[in-house]
């Protein structure tokens, strides 16, 4: 989705070694200086990052002392980036890491537990979900900056015409509702997506996972999730139901395809939001529908928590620690976090940050209600890596090019690599 990656790779990289905060003068403690912290921030160069430029100067000018280099790092590079700078003490003061990498870097020893510190001073004003979600083996390795999870977006005036009242509670139902909007509204009713993270609420949603961590069990290829993924598989093939999409922008194809009309139901997250306003169909926000994903065989939906969190750099020296705590929680306050709402359309992680303002903006309010749906990723290192076998194997499957036995059988032998220790 990206252009230009190829071109400014070199520049980047040559930039990020530059501006990498922890190995360059983190020698020695300037605790009576100044001090200059270096932030990569993950978050959509283009839709996102200019609210957290602004608050980074806003920071900046109530903390004379602290000056902070902002580097914007592409989030399907940040994880990479992070893991070679920190492996060679040159990693960035704080990062803006997913949460799936927060128990992964711990694990490693390069994120300072924050527990008893300024940055997580707040920690009761947290979501508790949010706060466990950023633990590994009982201590805390970053604050929550924004979270996200998965729902089924709907274009409401498409729904009307088809003559649907509700959104779907069921793939069953959806289904019906995609041979609806197909008949009365002449476009297709629902795009899925190949990708793992999209499947996972079928998981969920006939109670399975990927892994059963508690019991250290592979359970990918039982037979719960034979038919989560053959009811994931299904939606793939009827009427109002669009063929796989298996090329490298089928992500772009599927939003485009909804934010302008040409299909009635997408499974998205909140980071889309201002993207999704952009669009033709929903120039009228009050034309966006968010409601939780439809449930599987259990009765009982779910969807993958994301987000983001704040962590500190456990090999920076004392002063840029002390410094990075006091940014970190500047940067997780309610004040910071309504700001960054407003502004990008995405979701606090804080309760007092939901005020009547950030709740006017339908997409957020929308997202909120579906948040009690979310599950948050069990505390293990390699669980987002899990997604990699699955990310190779489900195109594949949708496609047509492998059966799904076949491709649940590999993607098992692939995970076990990554989690030696479990069973099948």
């Amino acid at each position: 989705m990206r252009r230009g990656i190829a071109a400014t790779a070199l520049v980047a990289s040559l930039a990020l070694a530059a501006t990498a905060c922890g190995g360059s003068d983190s020698g020695s403690d300037k605790s009576d200086g100044p001090v200059t912290l270096t932030w990569w921030d993950t978050s959509n160069a283009t839709n996102e990052a200019p609210t957290y430029k602004a608050l980074v100067k806003e920071f900046e000018a109530a903390n004379k002392g602290i000056k902070v280099n902002y580097v914007n790092v592409p989030f399907d590079q940040a994880q990479n980036k992070f893991d070679t700078a920190a492996g060679s003490k040159g990693a960035p003061d704080v990062l803006r890491s997913e949460v799936g990498w927060t128990p992964a870097f711990a694990k490693k020893g390069y994120f300072l537990p924050l527990d008893g510190t300024e940055a997580l001073k707040d920690q009761d004003k947290f979501q508790s979900s949010l706060i466990k979600q950023a633990q590994y083996e009982g201590k805390t390795y970053g604050v929550p900056l924004v979270t996200d999870t998965l729902a089924l977006v709907y274009n409401k005036a498409l729904f009307k015409k088809a003559g649907i009242t509700e959104a779907p509670k069921t793939w069953d139902e959806l289904k019906a509702d995609a041979a609806k909007v197909q008949d009365k509204a002449k476009v297709d009713g629902y795009w899925g997506s190949t990708q793992a993270y999209y499947a996972q609420s079928f998981l969920y949603g006939d109670g399975t996972d990927t892994v059963d961590a508690a019991a250290k069990k592979i359970t990918v290829n039982s037979p719960e999730a034979k038919k989560a993924y053959g009811t994931w598989l299904s939606l793939f093939d009827g009427k109002g139901l669009h063929k796989a999409d298996t090329t490298a922008d089928a992500y772009a194809h599927i939003q485009d395809a909804f934010v302008n009309g040409k299909v009635a139901a997408i499974i998205q997250g909140p980071w889309e939001i201002t993207n999704f306003y952009k669009g033709s169909a929903f120039k009228d926000k009050s034309n966006l529908g968010i409601a939780t994903v439809p449930a599987g065989t259990s009765g009982k939906p779910g969807a993958p928590t994301g987000g983001h969190n704040l962590s500190v750099y456990a090999g920076s020296d004392s002063a840029h620690q002390k410094a990075a705590l006091k940014f970190v929680n500047f940067m997780t306050s309610a004040k910071s976090q309504t700001q960054i709402a407003l502004k990008n359309s995405t979701l606090p992680t804080r309760d007092d940050a939901y005020t009547a303002e950030v709740k006017s903006d339908p997409g957020i309010a929308g997202f909120q209600t579906v948040l009690p749906a979310a599950r948050p990723r069990p505390a293990l290192p390699e669980y987002s890596s899990l997604w990699g076998p699955l990310d190779t194997e489900l195109p594949k499957i949708a496609g047509g090019k492998e059966s799904l036995d076949k491709g649940l059988s590999n993607a098992e032998l692939a995970i076990a690599k990554l989690v030696p220790d479990f069973s099948k």
